[in-house]
């Protein structure tokens, strides 16, 4: 007889490897063939000419769990969920479920990067605003995945899945995030529950974060915001714009942000210096781009726009200050779309 300590340490979670990064798409549920109850979905199969039943329940919140039966005693047949039963037949029958498990999660769920719901959203707002996908680096831990700056390879946050015990949390399987902090919040995070110092990281500027919603999404992506902004390598541009269409002299009189047409590789952290053309002919703001790729789409004879970015004020000049012909002089002699600057004219901007 094995013990529950025993078997939990020694037992099999087929269900658990096979669908822990996946989705239910609880439609396709129904039509492959699940029958649909109160507070869950279940279907069985019998395998292997009939000695065997497959049970799969997969519960409200997508949860997915099964059992397999010897269809001549009714008995559930646990072999297959003991490492130490790896006889050739137990094998067999281990092997065949698991592909009915296989079919299930590939016909009815989506692949989802990690196994809490919040890592994944967190996932999701990272790819969004940064185009930057995780890198899973390690097959020892494949649950460990990077997220860094394209340009410079720089890490700024990394979600791991650990034994909560290794940080003082509950035992058992726990999702965590490790992002970059400056030493002015490092001590006033770690007063709160939800964070840890860095975990494998640098104590002084890496924080843990545990991903089990205690901590609210819309705190965790400001942190992520600064943790990406710390790696950035930020490029300066001149962008113009036209009096003629857009009241440019006006514009930061009543707010410190406006979305303003977006139409080259303008990454979040970058400075962009709004050149107005006739009458002005100078730069009039120094701004730093806090969201990047806004959907918009917006056409006439005159503009045709796909996409925003955000910008926020840091500095007003002078329309006497910047103008065309003192920008000539430092090698500048056009303006017509969104252009780097870099050496000299960004130091004479920031005189």
């Amino acid at each position: 007889m094995i013990d529950e300590y025993v078997w939990g340490k020694i037992g099999m979670d087929i269900e658990k490897r096979i669908f822990g990064r996946s989705r239910v798409d609880f439609e396709k549920l129904v039509k492959y063939g699940f029958e649909k109850h109160v507070n869950s979905y279940s279907f069985s199969s019998d395998f292997m000419d009939g000695d065997f039943r497959a049970v799969v329940t997969v519960d409200e919140e997508g949860n997915t769990s099964g059992k397999v039966y010897d269809t001549q005693t009714g008995d559930e047949y646990s072999n297959i969920r003991v490492s130490i039963d790896d006889g050739a037949f137990v094998g067999e029958v281990r092997q065949a479920y698991e592909n009915i498990l296989k079919d299930i999660k590939n016909y009815c769920c989506n692949d989802k990067f990690f196994l809490s719901e919040q890592a994944d959203r967190l996932t999701e707002y990272i790819i969004g605003k940064y185009g930057d996908s995780p890198e899973f680096l390690w097959k020892k831990f494949p649950g460990y995945g990077v997220f860094r700056n394209r340009d410079n390879k720089k890490w700024y946050a990394v979600i791991m899945n650990i034994n909560g015990e290794k940080i003082g949390e509950a035992s058992g399987e726990t999702e965590i995030l490790d992002i970059r902090v400056n030493e002015d919040s490092h001590g006033e995070l770690l007063s709160r529950r939800g964070f840890y110092a860095g975990y494998h990281m640098n104590k002084k500027n890496w924080i843990t974060v545990v991903l089990d919603d205690t901590i609210k999404d819309s705190e965790i992506e400001k942190l992520i915001d600064a943790s990406r902004l710390s790696v950035n390598l930020p490029k300066e541009w001149i962008v113009p714009a036209n009096p003629k269409y857009y009241n440019i002299a006006d514009c930061f009189n009543n707010t410190d942000t406006i979305d303003w047409k977006q139409s080259t590789d303008i990454r979040v952290g970058d400075v962009v210096y709004i050149y107005a053309a006739s009458p002005y002919s100078a730069i009039l703001y120094k701004c730093r781009a806090e969201k990047v790729n806004i959907p918009f789409t917006y056409k006439d004879k005159n503009i045709s726009m796909e996409r925003l970015m955000r910008l926020r004020l840091l500095k007003k000049y002078d329309k006497d200050d910047f103008t065309f012909s003192s920008l000539k002089a430092l090698g500048i002699n056009s303006i017509r779309g969104p252009r780097k600057i870099s050496g000299k004219v960004i130091a004479e901007l920031n005189k």
